[in-house]
C-alpha cells in the first residue's frame, strides 16, 4: 500500500486578535493552485492571560516586565496550538517550512493624528522556535509603518485570492475586536485592492457583556437583540473623527477602548439600560461598516463576513439592513470557516516572508511600496 505524498509546502498561521479570547492557528499547504488546510485549532488563552494582555492595553507600572512574562506564556499558547495542529495532520516539525506568528497587539499607533508611528504585537518568537523546532516569522506590521503605512491592514491579498470574483465587486469584511474591510474589485476591471479599518468589531461588544452579564461574549447576539437602540447615544458614537477620516487608515484598542465607550455615556441627559448599550453598539459596529461600503465599494455585489462577528446574528441582521443591495454572507459559504481566514493570513504572510516576497498592499497600507514583512527567528 503506497503512502500519501508529504505535502511540499506547509506553513503554520497562528492569530490572536484584539478579541483576545484565545491563539486559532491553521497548517496550511501552498503547494496546490489554492491554499489547503490541512489542520486547524484553537488554544484559549487563560483567564490570567488575558488580564495582563488587557492591563497591558494602557500605560502602567512595570510594564516591561509584565509584558515580558506575558510573553512568554504566550509563546506557550502557540506552541500548544501548534502541536495540535501537528498532531491532527501527523506531520512532523520537519515538514513545516516557516510558522506565522502575528503575536498580541498592545499598542497600535501607526500616526493617523500625531505623527507617531509604530505598532507592537508582543511575543517571544525565539522561545517559540525553541519550543516547536519550526522557524518562525513575526513582527509583520513593523516594516510597513516604516515605509510611511499603516500596518493594518494585512489580509486584503489573501482575501483577493479567496474570494475575489472575475465579474462582480465584493467586500470582505472581517469582525474581530475591531472591523476591517477588504474592497476586491472585480478582476476584469484590472482595478486595485483597497481596505482599511472601520472602527469597533467586538472590542466594546464584549467588554460590556463581560461587565454586565459576565460572560465572555454575546452570544449570537442574543442580549443585544433584547435590547433597544439609543439613538441619542448612538448619534454620539458616531462623532468619533476616526469613522470620518479617509483611508488609508487603521486603529485598535488605543482608541476603541472601554474609557473611550465611558465617556460617551457620561455625556447622556440619562444612562440607557444596559441591553439597549449593547443593542447600540451593535449597531455601531454595522453602521461603521455599512456606511465605508457604501462610500468606497458603492458597486459591491457582496458583504464576505469572517471573524468572531459573523457568529452574531444580530449584527449580521444589521448589516443585511443597512445594505439592502447588497448580499450579505459568510466566508463559511465560500468554504472557509469564520475562524481561519485571518490565521490562513499569516501562514501566507510567512510563506512570503522565507521567499523574499512583499506580503503588504500599498494600496491599502499607505506605504510608499510593497515590501518584504516581517523577521525571521530560525529554529
Amino acid at each position: 500500500m503506497s503512502m500519501a505524498p508529504m505535502p511540499t509546502e506547509c506553513f503554520v498561521g497562528l492569530m490572536s486578535g484584539t478579541s483576545m479570547d484565545g491563539a486559532d492557528g491553521v497548517l496550511v499547504d501552498f503547494s496546490g493552485a489554492r491554499p489547503e488546510v490541512l489542520a486547524a485549532a484553537h488554544t484559549p488563552f487563560p483567564a490570567a492571560l488575558r488580564e495582563a494582555f488587557g492591563a497591558l492595553q494602557q500605560p502602567g507600572d512595570d510594564e516591561i516586565h509584565r509584558e515580558a512574562v506575558a510573553a512568554n506564556e504566550l509563546a506557550r499558547v502557540y506552541a500548544e496550538c501548534v502541536a495540535e495542529l501537528l498532531r491532527q495532520a501527523d506531520i512532523a516539525p520537519g515538514h513545516v517550512t516557516a510558522i506565522g506568528a502575528h503575536g498580541q497587539t498592545i499598542r497600535h499607533r501607526p500616526g493617523l493624528y500625531d505623527g507617531i508611528g509604530y505598532t507592537r504585537q508582543t511575543q517571544h518568537p525565539a522561545l517559540l522556535a525553541e519550543l516547536t523546532d519550526i522557524d518562525v516569522v513575526a513582527d509583520f506590521r513593523s516594516r510597513d509603518i516604516a515605509a510611511g503605512g499603516q500596518g493594518a491592514p494585512l489580509v486584503p491579498a489573501v482575501h483577493a485570492a479567496l474570494f475575489g470574483a472575475r465579474d462582480e465587486t465584493r467586500v470582505v469584511c472581517n469582525i474581530g475586536g475591531i472591523s476591517n474591510i477588504s474592497i476586491l474589485p472585480a478582476a476584469n476591471t484590472g482595478r486595485s485592492v483597497t481596505g482599511f479599518d472601520c472602527g469597533p468589531g467586538n472590542a466594546l461588544l464584549d467588554h460590556w457583556v463581560h461587565r454586565h452579564q459576565g460572560a465572555a461574549y454575546d452570544d449570537r447576539g442574543a442580549w443585544g437583540a433584547s435590547g433597544r437602540v439609543d439613538a441619542d447615544l448612538l448619534e454620539r458614537l458616531l462623532t468619533e473623527p476616526y469613522f470620518r477620516a479617509a483611508p488609508p487608515k487603521s486603529t485598535g484598542r488605543d482608541l476603541f477602548h472601554p474609557a473611550w465607550l465611558q465617556g460617551v455615556l457620561d455625556s447622556l441627559p440619562q444612562q440607557p439600560k444596559p441591553a439597549d448599550v449593547q443593542a447600540t453598539l451593535a449597531t455601531l459596529t454595522a453602521t461603521a461598516i455599512a456606511r465605508d461600503v457604501l462610500a468606497y465599494a458603492g458597486n459591491a455585489s457582496r458583504l464576505i463576513v469572517c471573524g468572531g462577528g459573523a457568529s452574531n446574528d444580530y449584527v449580521m441582521q444589521a448589516l443585511g439592513q443597512l445594505l439592502p443591495g447588497v448580499a450579505v454572507q459568510t466566508t463559511a459559504d465560500f468554504g472557509v470557516p469564520v475562524t481561519q481566514v485571518e490565521a490562513i493570513a499569516f501562514a501566507w504572510l510567512a510563506r512570503q516572508c522565507m521567499r523574499r516576497a512583499p506580503g503588504n498592499v500599498p494600496t491599502v497600507t499607505g506605504a510608499a511600496g510593497p515590501r518584504v514583512l516581517g523577521a525571521i527567528y530560525p529554529r
